[in-house]
């Protein structure tokens, strides 16, 4: 392993790991299927992330709620 892919990892393994924590604290919160959501985002970043806040918390809808009232 080169230097170049230890500091890379080093940058990336935190990111993953509060990605996962996250999400998986998050979704335990909300009902939904935490331990799926905190599998997945210790696998890669952003994509669980992104497909949780559109899926699970359906922050699409509050922002249009959040739209009509203004």
């Amino acid at each position: 392993m080169t230097k170049e892919e230890m500091y890379l990892l080093l940058f990336i393994i935190p990111i993953l790991l509060a990605q996962s924590i996250y999400l998986f604290l998050d979704a335990r919160k909300n009902g939904h299927l935490y331990w799926f959501w905190g599998l997945w985002g210790l696998i890669q970043t952003p994509m669980p992330l992104i497909f949780y806040l559109m899926f699970a918390k359906k922050i699409w809808k509050k922002l249009k709620k959040r739209e009509r009232v203004e």
